[in-house]
């Protein structure tokens, strides 16, 4: 074979090599943004979830209170009538 082929054939090798090597480094890179907003996505939640339990806390606190407000109220009374 003549050098010319051979140093053609060498660069048309050294193309693909390189196209292989871009394809494989953009899907590493692709993979690694939706690995980030996966991430990102699943800590949202997580803070959403924490500000709803911290919600749901609160309220049963207030109701607790006020059941206990309540049953104060109705010993208060039982004791002012005599009993």
């Amino acid at each position: 074979m003549p050098i010319n082929t051979l140093d053609s054939m060498a660069q048309v090798l050294d193309s693909m090599e390189n196209a292989v090597k871009l394809r494989n480094q953009a899907r590493a890179e692709r993979r690694a943004e939706e690995a980030e907003q996966a991430k990102k996505a699943f800590q949202e939640k997580l803070l959403a979830a924490a500000a709803t339990k911290t919600e749901l806390d609160s309220i049963a606190s207030k109701a607790k209170g006020s059941h206990d407000a309540v049953l104060r109220d109705q010993l208060m009374g039982l004791m002012m009538a005599g009993f």
